[in-house]
């Protein structure tokens, strides 16, 4: 067991050696050599990542069903590779390119401020919420930027190496950190201060979570979301920093505002307000499936079958047997 250990942490520490090696190497270029590089790596992820391929390919697939054929799934699969690697080399470069003298050069904010200018001065918390889609790292920098600092709740990575170093690189950044496992008080904390937590909220839940439609599919979605936003009165806010290119070149939007406040009191608010904000994220993946992170596995768990459902089913065949 020792061994095993030994041998993992050295297999953590080589990734992470990998990992400082292409960041090392992004910096010394332009964008425009990033981006090739990027290219490269997803040309060069596309073809040997076989298992998380597939996994995006089936997801395609219970997502769109026909409207994409096999061809069709597969240059999206071949995109959202290429745009995986644009995002990190954009990551990389983000500090040194984004200031709050040029910004407009990078950024266009459409109806985001104005969806939450007034909240984010207001005397109440917020909760942001975005999803693996576009740049998802772009927003916590551009609050800190304009004098917004968010307090992200991210899973810790299994690498404590690159766990340490991307924690240093977001916190660099402006953002705060609070790991997505043990880190509830700090969470109420946040809001209670009227301070303003952010969200990747588009992960499976496992069997406890609150299962909502998402792509016509029952989706497990964490329930603290809605359960913090209901209990503290925070206003949620779902927008997404979206490619528009050409290059490095994003549009700020916000899809849509969910106060607490206009909901009805009732013990299913939790699922509604999911609901709401799990449909909105939708909205913005379709329009555009390529800068959606595919990859990984949304739909993993589905609700059981209670046992009275499973009594009234007919008997199979084979049970019969």
């Amino acid at each position: 067991m020792p061994r095993e250990k030994s041998r993992r942490r050295w297999l953590d520490y080589l990734i992470y050696l990998l990992i400082r090696l292409i960041v090392a190497c992004a910096q010394t270029m332009t964008i425009d050599q990033s981006y090739a590089l990027a290219r490269a790596l997803g040309w060069l992820g596309f073809r040997v990542d076989k298992r998380h391929g597939q996994v995006a390919l089936d997801n395609l697939k219970n997502a769109f069903g026909d409207l994409y054929n096999e061809e069709q799934r597969n240059e999206i699969l071949r995109k959202i590779y290429d745009h995986f690697f644009m995002v990190i080399m954009e990551i990389v470069h983000t500090p040194r390119k984004i200031h709050l003298t040029n910004w407009r050069d990078w950024l266009v904010l459409e109806n985001y401020v104005s969806g939450m200018d007034k909240r984010i001065t207001a005397d109440r918390p917020m909760i942001l919420l975005t999803g693996h889609y576009g740049n998802w790292e772009l927003i916590g920098y551009v609050f800190g930027l304009f004098g917004f600092p968010t307090v992200s709740v991210a899973r810790t990575l299994d690498n404590p190496f690159l766990e340490r170093y991307v924690r240093s690189f977001r916190e660099k950044t402006g953002q705060m950190l609070v790991p997505k496992q043990g880190g509830y008080d700090e969470m109420v904390e946040v809001l209670k201060s009227n301070g303003v937590l952010s969200f990747l909220a588009d992960q499976d839940a496992g069997q406890r979570g609150v299962f909502v439609d998402f792509f016509g599919r029952p989706a497990s979605t964490h329930k603290a979301i809605a359960l913090l936003a209901i209990e503290h009165q925070a206003p949620v806010i779902v927008g997404v920093a979206r490619r528009i290119g050409p290059g490095f070149r994003y549009q700020f939007r916000c899809e849509d505002v969910i106060d607490p406040a206009e909901l009805a009191g009732t013990p299913d608010d939790v699922r509604i307000l999911t609901q709401r904000y799990t449909s909105a994220l939708e909205r913005l993946i379709r329009q555009d499936p390529t800068q959606y992170l595919w990859l990984h596995r949304r739909w993993k768990h589905q609700p059981k079958i209670k046992a009275a459902a499973r009594e009234s089913l007919p008997v199979s065949s084979h049970s019969q047997i």
